[in-house]
């Protein structure tokens, strides 16, 4: 069924011929109705038993009338139809900036901060197939991570391999900024985005975060801060065994939003901020939403001559009739 709904005609308008069909046969009909041998008795009429000669000639009539049915078709063109799309995606060029200071293993996000962060993070890299994602990590220095890139099965598994103590602890926000601005400055895409989450204030670094930020914008570098932790005090890691176990302790939550308020202002981002996982999550799915990649769709279709099958069948027949009618229709009176 699929075939025949995929089928059109370039003239349909001579599929109107078709009803010579109907015609035909009533003609046929009519005149063998005249035609009857008229009888007498049903004596005389058992004696007019038709022959297979004139069975055929029905059957003759028959195919005579399905060719010249196929031939009106083949006259219509039948066409089937291929439909295809060409898909273009200008996507966008996003640098997650992840802070992984010490800090960020506070409880008041569960299980941490920085678990919850990449928990996220993951979930934003698998609805943003056609762009290329980058990822760069801070503390008290910063390091690239991944590069941009559209082979998203790497970044996610270079982003299960963050944890704090990776680099000197500490939280140098500009630092790290100014790193993910050098990873994405040169890109050429449409939408050029940096998405920077800490959970505290600048404390090192040569560079300040409002430098960098001008920076950012000086490149076309549009930047979303999140800033991470509870309101109040959070149970946080104060020192460490000496088996490399944390302490914890109720600490009061440090969080520099002025900072953070006027990066994404001076590059024309926004600043969120999040007090646990749902108010994470919201974050990126708003970020989502608002940083769309554009995906443009061309359709084509290609129409294949579908007429030859038809045009077969209908001289099969002819020719049959023919070759009947001068071999074993002929003595036919």
């Amino acid at each position: 069924m699929s075939f025949f709904n995929n089928i059109s005609f370039a003239y349909p308008m001579l599929l109107w011929l078709l009803v010579l069909v109907p015609l035909m046969i009533a003609s046929y009909i009519f005149r063998n109705n005249w035609g009857e041998i008229q009888v007498s008795s049903l004596a005389n009429l058992s004696l007019t038993s038709r022959s297979y000669k004139e069975y055929l000639k029905h059957f003759m009539f028959a195919m005579k009338t399905i060719a010249i049915g196929l031939l009106i078709v083949v006259l219509a063109r039948p066409q089937s139809k291929t439909s295809w799309k060409n898909i273009t995606t200008e996507g966008i060029d996003i640098v997650l900036t992840m802070d992984i200071s010490g800090s960020m293993l506070s409880k008041d996000f569960q299980p941490n901060r920085i678990e919850a962060a990449k928990r996220v993070a993951l979930e934003f890299i698998d609805a943003r197939q056609n762009d290329r994602i980058g990822l760069v990590v801070f503390s008290g220095e910063s390091f690239t991570q991944c590069p941009l890139t559209t082979d998203h099965a790497i970044i996610k598994n270079l982003m299960g391999d963050i944890k704090t103590g990776m680099i000197a602890d500490g939280t140098a926000i500009g630092v790290g900024l100014a790193t993910a601005v050098s990873r994405i400055k040169d890109s050429k895409a449409k939408s050029k985005v940096i998405i920077l989450l800490t959970d505290g204030v600048n404390n090192m670094g040569a560079v300040a975060p409002e430098t960098a930020a001008e920076i950012a914008k000086a490149f076309g570098v549009r930047v979303y801060t999140i800033g991470v932790g509870t309101i109040g005090k959070a149970l946080a890691p104060v020192a460490m065994y000496p088996n490399g176990q944390y302490i914890y302790d109720y600490v009061p939550v440090d969080l520099d939003e002025k900072m953070l308020s006027n990066i994404a202002e001076i590059t024309g981002g926004k600043y969120f901020r999040a007090t646990g996982n749902d108010k994470l999550v919201a974050i990126y799915k708003e970020i989502d939403r608002m940083e769309k990649t554009i995906v443009e769709e061309r359709k084509h279709t290609r129409r294949t001559e579908e007429f030859f099958p038809y045009a077969l069948a209908a001289g099969i027949l002819l020719l049959l009739d023919f070759t009947l009618n001068n071999t074993i229709l002929r003595s036919l009176p």
